[in-house]
């Protein structure tokens, strides 16, 4: 293993980061900080509780996973997506570096921000509503697992995307609907029978669902589900970039 290329994608991908901390860090924090207002202030003076939990508490972990899932495939994709652009992915290509130690320093990168900007907007909250943890070794496991997970799905959408638009339909279009109809803001109970089936067929409804059991002990499905989803997902991923570097997909064109 080259830990030495390994550090060096990663350290050059967190530096980046910082260069541009206010698009990076605080401009996501600042925007959850608007929705606390919002959402808290307008739907939590109407809706008290949801499943015997104050409305601006149970959004909490909806929000962090909006941001999370949305950042771990931005930072990722576009991560990737420029050595593409630039031409210097020959280079990366070319150098005694594996796919392994590759995907590792850019999706580790990608994961490493996704991760500090979910503990940033978890502090955050405290200054708009008390919550709890109550599994916080369940809750570290799945803030983990989804920005690992879904900074892999990024790695494979930079590779996929031939131009800046394709690298915003997925996030924009496809990921961002899917978590704010997943339960985010509300509890699925809440919705008709027919829609709550309609309903589990989105993934994400099981990733909002068990990262919410991890904060409060009551979730929309059975924690083994959430579990067994970013599991899946996971392996899907990974399965995924394993035929991109096995192929050349969209790498040595």
């Amino acid at each position: 293993m080259n830990f030495h290329a390994i550090r060096a994608i990663y350290v050059y991908e967190m530096a980046r980061t910082f260069r541009t901390l206010m698009q990076s860090i605080a401009s996501p924090v600042i925007s959850t900080s608007l929705y606390f207002v919002v959402f808290g202030a307008a739907i939590g003076s109407r809706i008290q509780e949801v499943d015997g939990i104050s409305y601006g508490a149970f959004i909490i972990p909806g929000l962090i996973m909006l941001s999370l899932l949305t950042e771990s495939i931005s930072n990722a994709s576009f991560g990737i997506y420029m050595p593409k652009y630039s031409g210097t992915i020959f280079e990366i290509l070319s150098a005694p570096i594996s796919g392994v130690e590759t995907v590792i320093g850019y999706v580790g990168a990608a994961a490493t921000k996704s991760l500090i900007l979910g503990v940033l907007i978890l502090i955050t909250a405290r200054f708009f509503v008390d919550y709890e943890i109550q599994h916080p070794f369940w809750m570290t496991a799945f803030l983990v697992l989804t920005a690992l997970t879904f900074s892999m799905f990024g790695f494979i959408l930079g590779i996929w995307a031939d131009s800046f638009e394709r690298l915003q339909i997925v996030p924009m279009l496809i990921v961002m609907p899917l978590t704010f109809l997943g339960g985010s803001f509300y509890s699925i109970s809440m919705l008709p029978p027919f829609w709550q089936t309609v309903t589990l067929f989105n993934p994400v409804v099981y990733l909002v669902s068990g990262f919410r059991w991890s904060f409060y002990g009551s979730s929309d499905v059975g924690v083994e589900l959430s579990f067994l989803a970013i599991f899946g997902f996971l392996a899907l991923c990974t399965a995924g970039i394993w035929y991109i570097f096995r192929t050349g997909y969209r790498l040595k064109v």
